[in-house]
């Protein structure tokens, strides 16, 4: 992913206003992403804890979705992100909900994905964080087609918020 400036974060979002986005926080480490070895920007929202963001860089622009953390109770088992397939235990995975992109025509309602809490899908799957053990699964695929399939499974989350 390039790196992108709060303007065009901002600008970028589908399922809120731009009132909303206007407000929204942003992360304070902006300028101290790892830019090259991201797919996706993730945080959590520094004021709200059940409030989270995600911009992704698709073909026709950025793409920014709001999402909220669903409480869940937090278990001994493990968990999979639906992006990256990276397995944490407890509330290493969040359940967030996106509403549906509002628009003449459009039915309200949610959309939900579970991913990584951290939002760190990207590092995991190039190596550069590590879960606990055995949150990465052995697999034959190669590091290009695991990032190609993480950015298909956001990219069918992002379609289905803006369906």
């Amino acid at each position: 992913m390039r790196a992108v400036t709060e303007k065009e974060i901002r600008a970028s979002f589908v399922n809120c206003s731009r009132g909303e986005a206007k407000r929204l926080s942003l992360p304070r480490d902006l300028d101290q992403r790892p830019w090259e070895d991201l797919d996706f920007l993730g945080w959590r929202d520094h004021t709200a804890q059940e409030r989270a963001y995600l911009v992704v860089e698709r073909g026709d622009g950025l793409v920014g979705v709001a999402l909220r953390l669903t409480t869940a109770r937090v278990g001994l088992r493990r968990n999979m992100c639906s992006v990256c397939l990276t397995t944490h235990p407890g509330r290493g995975v969040a359940l967030m909900a996106a509403p549906k992109a509002r628009g003449k025509g459009r039915d309200e309602g949610t959309v939900g994905l579970y991913l990584c809490a951290d939002f760190a899908c990207s590092l995991y799957i190039r190596g550069k964080k590590e879960p606990e053990p055995g949150g990465r699964f052995a697999e034959a695929l190669t590091m290009e087609e695991q990032i190609s399939r993480a950015s298909a499974n956001l990219g069918g989350f992002l379609d289905r918020v803006s369906a």
